[in-house]
């Protein structure tokens, strides 16, 4: 049987250890040399080598093609102050930039760089589309205490928007469900998630959204780990729970096929930067070790 006595590893600590986040440029530091995260949707620019990338410093880019009041400063990353900028046509961009995917970085960088970068996809985003209050239609200006905007007129306060979802590693025996979305590009299949609805709870969703969207009752859910995703604005909320009910029968709304799948059957599923990726390779992990321990007792 499939146990949770190690759960996902706790790498915040060395993450933030690295990165400082901050609202406000230090006095008296010089930007040239800072990193510039371009991005343009969920896409950076970045230079790259082979299989490695570099994200552009300001000092890259054409003298004053880049002002400070055009970026919104987050911090330093191992020291180096950093700042995100929605692309604008206007700005010219050096030759040998170009754009990737955030999803595709996440293999080319490491966790702390990925996060920081997911920060500035996040933020580049929740900029743009706040220039102007929802309420009176008013431009809005940055506030200088606190992660938000105010608006010029009215005084509405706009913080980014984050949207809590829940996204599953269902354990039936010593099988995983897995389901393919008809959504996806890829042919992988991955654990069931869904966003979190106003007055539900994070046990609550997951229960209905493995329900809903797969036929199948749940119990003993336990926190697994989260991760910001930010395509647009997500917080995945990783859990873990146990097959209680039900036949699996995919809605065909959102999930076209699904099934439970032992670890030496499992289809292409998602990278291991992902919580996805990463609950799954808990269970693959976590079964293993479980093998190893009933063939040789003193590896327990």
């Amino acid at each position: 049987m499939i146990t949770t006595q190690q759960m996902i590893p706790n790498t915040e600590k060395d993450i933030y250890e690295r990165f400082h986040p901050a609202l406000t440029l230090p006095e008296g530091e010089d930007p040239s040399n800072s990193i510039i995260f371009l991005v343009d949707a969920d896409r950076l620019a970045v230079y790259r080598d082979k299989d490695s990338v570099r994200f552009p410093r300001i000092s890259d880019f054409p003298d004053q093609s880049l002002n400070l009041d055009m970026m919104d400063y987050m911090g330093t990353a191992d020291g180096i102050l950093c700042f995100c900028l929605s692309f604008d046509e206007a700005v010219p961009i050096p030759e040998e930039l170009e754009f990737e995917s955030l999803r595709a970085l996440y293999d080319s960088v490491d966790e702390m760089m990925g996060m920081v970068a997911s920060r500035a996809v996040h933020l580049a985003g929740w900029s743009r589309r706040s220039k102007y209050c929802g309420v009176c239609g008013s431009p809005t200006q940055k506030d200088s205490a606190e992660l938000a905007k105010r608006c010029s007129s009215c005084g509405n306060v706009i913080y980014p928007r984050i949207s809590p979802a829940i996204i599953i590693a269902v354990i039936k025996e010593d099988k995983l469900l897995l389901a393919h979305n008809k959504n996806f590009k890829q042919k992988w299949y991955s654990t069931l998630a869904g966003f979190i609805e106003p007055g539900e709870t994070i046990e609550a969703c997951a229960r209905r959204e493995v329900l809903e969207e797969v036929g199948v009752a749940i119990q003993n859910i336990r926190y697994f780990g989260s991760q910001p995703w930010p395509f647009p604005d997500s917080l995945m909320i990783g859990l873990i729970a146990d097959y209680e009910s039900g036949e699996v029968t995919p809605d065909g709304v959102e999930i076209d096929d699904a099934a439970f799948f032992g670890t030496d059957e499992l289809p292409d599923v998602p990278g291991k930067y992902s919580v996805a990726g990463k609950l799954i390779n808990w269970f693959v992990e976590t079964r293993e070790r479980t093998i190893t321990n009933a063939v040789d007792p003193e590896c327990r």
